[in-house]
């Protein structure tokens, strides 16, 4: 066991930067948190400063270790975990960014990853990466900087030019341009990265016309990435992770066919698939989970678009409620649905159906509809869409899903949690600690330098705060689910 027995988690988020000490048994010792402005240049674009991620990155970090009473020298390692896909390319020489983080959000290269889809080149990219071609990651986006930015191409040609994922930013950052790299699972969002290989791809650089002199050094997500001197002492940086591969291994879900999902503005589920890549025949995203000891674990990801928005939508634009937790009181004051189904359709359907053109419907509507009516069958709206792409999981995987380890801040809600156990068939877990994301990136950095032997080691340190077992008939299911699905073909009429 390490002498310094605290891990400083620093979580990169779309909207915040925070930073999270957890101390040997798992514990959040305090929390440094600050938001941060989004930039909207145009429809349909979103930049960040990647300058002020950093400044306000490295001052949650000092505020939480200000709370906690502690200095360097307690902190046995840092783990860092981030919004993936942002992009940021920087001056080698000056370290200045060459212009604003394109965010993940961001669809400004949709036309560019419609054209390359005309050339078939969707099937290389699938086979090479596990990922569908599309504006969400960030090969286009780099792309785009190096053509629009004044004297990017030459400089990129010249080897002055680095890119990375926000990791790669902050991992420079922290070390004053001494560490220049990125961990597999960043890297497999790239659009860029080979799964099988475990390498950048000069296929796809070439494709993207992306000098390779760009790129950072893909390591293992748990082992000595550098150390830094930034917040006072020699602090080794142990652990990085994208945030939903973080939140898996926070989770604790080591093993293939073990699942999570995080229920946010969205929802992103990942199932374990082992280590080998499982190419997906129901259009999810296969991707790298982590790499520790040279070893590639991997993943099946799906994403729901509209979750926890729609609580937001059903509070601000309709009224029904003051405040999110307030539609879980609401929606119990009915048995059922009363034959309504609402599917959040807002900004279209994500995995399995990927329909962009879909819109949001509430269908079903009779006299007798109530606001409860509405406000539980959004409810179920978000549980069908999980239900949607744990089917496909578990049909790519040929695994059957034992359990379901949920967390983010709609899984508080427990008739939504019961739902979604009762749609299952099987249980939902919560834990004790819901902070899972930087939960991940500490036990990544720990596991590195001693804190936790092994991840048996951490698998114990995971408790179930909560079970909901499946209590509906069949039959139910079955009926709500032939129910959903005619909803579901309306929407996608539109």
């Amino acid at each position: 066991m390490a002498k310094r027995k605290f891990i400083l988690a620093l979580d990169q988020g779309t909207t915040s930067s925070r930073a999270i000490v957890f101390d040997s048994n798992s514990r959040i010792v305090a929390v440094g948190q600050r938001e941060f402005p989004q930039i909207f240049p145009q429809s349909g674009w979103v930049e960040h400063d990647p300058e002020i991620i950093w400044k306000t990155q490295l001052a949650t970090a000092r505020q939480a270790l200000r709370q906690a009473n502690l200095t360097a020298s307690d902190i046995a390692a840092i783990g860092i975990t981030n919004q993936r896909e942002t992009t940021v390319v920087w001056d080698r020489d000056t370290g200045k960014p060459i212009a604003n983080a394109i965010v993940w959000q961001d669809r400004r290269t949709a036309d560019f990853s419609d054209a390359l889809k005309k050339d078939k080149a969707n099937r290389l990219i699938r086979r090479l990466t596990g990922l569908e071609l599309d504006a969400y990651f960030s090969a286009t986006k780099i792309n785009w900087l190096l053509k629009h930015t004044k004297g990017a191409k030459a400089k990129a040609k010249a080897g002055r030019l680095a890119f990375g994922t926000i990791d790669t930013w902050l991992l420079w950052k922290l070390t004053g341009g001494r560490a220049h790299k990125t961990d597999v699972s960043n890297a497999s969002r790239t659009m860029l990265f080979n799964i099988r290989t475990g390498q950048w791809d000069d296929r796809l650089l070439e494709l993207f016309d992306i000098p390779r002199s760009m790129m950072p050094e893909v390591t293992d997500s748990s082992g000595l990435f550098t150390e830094t001197s930034a917040l006072g002492g020699t602090i080794p940086v142990a652990g990085v992770a994208g945030d939903q591969q973080a939140a898996l291994f926070g989770q604790c879900c080591h093993r293939s066919g073990m699942a999570k999902c995080t229920y946010g503005t969205g929802c992103f589920l990942l199932m374990h698939t082992g280590n080998k890549p499982m190419p997906s025949k129901n259009r999810l995203l296969t991707t790298v989970a982590w790499q520790i000891g040279g070893k590639m674990e991997y993943a099946l990801e799906g994403s729901v678009f509209t979750a926890g928005a729609v609580v937001q939508w059903l509070r601000d634009q309709l009224g029904l409620i003051k405040s999110a937790p307030d539609i879980e009181r609401l929606a119990k004051r009915v048995p059922d649905n009363g034959g309504v189904h609402f599917v959040p359709a807002f900004t279209g359907l994500g995995a399995p159906h990927w329909n962009p053109n879909a819109r949001a419907t509430i269908s079903g509507l009779s006299r007798g509809t109530s606001d409860a009516h509405i406000a539980r069958a959004a409810l179920e709206g978000i549980a069908f869409q999980v239900n949607d792409v744990i089917r496909a999981m578990t049909a790519d995987a040929a695994l059957p899903l034992r359990e379901l380890r949920v967390d983010g801040g709609a899984s508080e809600n427990n008739l939504l949690m019961q739902l979604q156990s009762d749609l299952l068939g099987t249980r939902v877990i919560r834990p004790t600690v819901t902070e899972t994301t930087a939960l991940g990136a500490a036990y990544l950095a720990g596991l590195a330098v001693g804190v936790w032997k092994n991840k048996r080691d951490i698998a114990r340190q995971w408790n179930a705060a909560r079970q909901f077992k499946p209590a509906m008939k069949p039959n139910t299911r079955d009926a709500l689910i032939v129910d959903w699905n005619k909803a579901l073909a309306r929407t996608e009429l539109q």
